[in-house]
């Protein structure tokens, strides 16, 4: 397939409704929250994770679109399957580079054909333990930002009883046991994307197929990772600038600056999207800058 050849900027805008969007494990796993501001984030990670699973789940089995960063899979056994493939020892790959003077190259390929996540966002392919595998580092041509809620945000932490004993020891002295859950009441998140021909082009081929799968994957995400500690969160807009041009027509930051997501006049307290007016400038567009709603 062939690697695309426009340069793409996109805003994604999703909520969450009495859930926790992302967990931050160094404060008991309460919503994460910029503590000068009171602004919610969601990491680049969590999204990521989102999308790949998402591609794992309708892609199944599907050659060319198998995932690199997954569960219960070491990177190790992956990589060594780029090495087996093209017939090479792990512990003789210096004598084989000297044979061979675009072996790395043909390695890093294997992997971006094989692993739709290393052709989307790239990876880091050396793990050098036991086996020195090294498939090398790939600079993905999509990369995301934290989101960042619109508003700031009041996490609330909620106080739940459960009928569940952990020990014999305790089932003779109670019935339930209390624990605990942090939920966001609602908040609308926004995060911004890049998507870059010239690295598809040089180094992953990340294709048209790749780019409308990746669309796909961004607008139903969170159908696939329903659970109760998330709520109901899912994504509103994608909204999505095309250059007509590999490099770009214009600073990402500049078409950025179109979009507006603003409460309603009247809404003090926000629990919907739509108390939300969400809005792109789009006669400001730069020349050979198109924009797409999904």
């Amino acid at each position: 397939m062939e690697a695309i050849k426009n340069r793409y900027d996109f805003v994604i805008l999703f909520d969450v409704e009495n859930g926790n969007p992302n967990g931050d494990p160094d404060s008991g796993n309460m919503p994460r929250i910029d503590p000068e501001t009171g602004y919610g984030l969601v990491t680049d990670v969590c999204l990521k994770r989102k999308i790949r699973n998402y591609v794992e789940t309708i892609k199944e089995g599907e050659s060319g679109y198998r995932i690199y960063i997954k569960d219960n899979v070491p990177l190790n056994r992956s990589d060594r399957e780029a090495y087996d493939y093209l017939g090479i020892e792990p512990a003789k790959v210096a004598d084989a580079k000297k044979k061979k003077e675009n072996l790395d190259i043909e390695i890093r390929d294997f992997m971006c054909k094989n692993f739709y996540d290393i052709r989307t966002f790239g990876a880091v392919m050396t793990t050098f333990v036991k086996d020195k595998l090294n498939c090398g580092q790939v600079r993905g041509p999509v990369q995301l930002s934290f989101a960042k809620s619109v508003d700031p945000i009041m996490p609330q932490e909620v106080t739940i009883t459960r009928v569940a004993i952990t020990t014999e020891a305790d089932a003779e002295k109670k019935g339930t046991e209390m624990g605990r859950k942090y939920i966001v009441p609602y908040a609308l998140y926004r995060a911004e994307g890049y998507v870059s021909a010239n690295l598809a082009r040089k180094t992953t081929g990340f294709s048209e197929e790749d780019l409308e799968l990746l669309w796909q994957a961004i607008m139903n995400m969170f159908e696939v990772d329903h659970a109760a500690a998330r709520g109901k969160m899912a994504t509103r807009e994608l909204i999505v600038f095309k250059h007509d041009s590999e490099l770009g027509n214009a600073p990402a930051y500049k078409l950025f600056d179109l979009v507006k997501a603003e409460r309603r006049e009247g809404v003090d307290t926000p629990r919907a999207y739509s108390d939300y007016n969400v809005s792109v400038d789009e006669a400001a567009l730069p020349s050979g800058v198109e924009c797409i709603r999904i």
